[in-house]
Parts: structure tokens; sequence; C-alpha cells
């Protein structure tokens, strides 16, 4: 099980480098899917497995749209087409490809050859995870919230066009 967790915490900080180092934003959001379902294979490990789904579905799913909507807004330019035409090249998707085939691995063996650890160990159960948030770090979900919002509106004024005749949308 260690060698699981050290595995998926090196593809984590692998892509999460990658995340940084890369120009192009498309590239950069591949290795961040990657590294954000790294970490949902790590909480998974470690006995959390509605985290891991919540990791998956809140971060690795929607924040994900929201950033690809978010660059789609901000790229109107006509070279955008050609980009896009880029992302379709082979090479572009073997890095994240790779790394998510070693993290299905690692599910693969987790899931079959863990499965009598799996059922002994101790789960996080939804209900706590619940009451956590609900309870003492309330203040830090609605904050967290309003940074969301505050990005989200802050993308739409960044991406708008201005009018030439009228000199403003």
């Amino acid at each position: 099980m260690n060698f699981l967790f050290y595995i998926s915490a090196f593809i984590a900080v692998a892509a999460t480098g990658m995340v940084i180092t890369r120009t192009n934003a498309v590239h950069a959001l591949l290795y961040l899917i990657v590294s954000l379902l790294a970490v949902a294979l790590i909480f998974f490990t470690l006995g959390a497995p509605f985290i891991a789904a919540l990791e998956v579905i809140v971060y690795a799913g929607a924040i994900m749209v929201l950033f690809i909507f978010a660059i789609m807004m901000l790229n109107l330019s006509s070279a955008t087409v050609q980009q896009e035409q880029g992302l379709l090249a082979p090479g572009i998707w073997r890095g994240p490809a790779l790394l998510c085939l070693v993290l299905a691995g690692e599910l693969a063996y987790f899931l079959t050859a863990e499965h009598e650890r799996l059922s002994r160990m101790d789960l996080v159960p939804p209900k706590q995870v619940g009451i956590a948030l609900f309870g003492p770090y309330v203040l830090g979900v609605e904050l967290a919230s309003m940074l969301l919002l505050a990005g989200l509106v802050g993308a739409y004024h960044l991406g708008r066009q201005e009018d030439e005749t009228k000199g403003e949308r």
C-alpha cells in the first residue's frame, strides 16, 4: 500500500511540475487534471473514497470545465482555430495519457490485490464529511465559493470585447 501512495504522490508532483512549466494553457490543464486524479487516488488509498470521488467530480470535472471555458473566452482571436487544430496532434497527449495509465493500473491493482485490506479499512463516511464542512469549516467553504465567483466574474471582464461604436459592450 505504501508504494501505491508513493507512486501516486510522485505522479501528482510530476504532473504539477508540468502544469507550472507548460507555456500552452490547454497543455497545463491536461496535466492539472492528471495531478487532481493522482490526488484522488491518494485519498482513495488512505481510506477516504468519498473524498476521492468528490475530488474527481468537483475538481477534475467541474472546475476544469470552468477553466476551459475561461480559456475559450479569453482566446477569441483568429489564430485560435490553428491553435485548436494543433491540440489534435498525438504527441501532446502522450504524457498525460501515460500518467493516467499508470494511475489506472494502480487503481486496478489496489482494487484486486488489496481487496481484503479494503474491507477492513476505516472509511470516512459522507455524513462525517458533511458535518465537518458545514460545521466548523463553513466559513472556509463559503470563502472558497466567493473566491470562485470572483474568478468567474474576473474572467468574464477580461474576455469581453469592447465595442468600437459604443465604447463598451
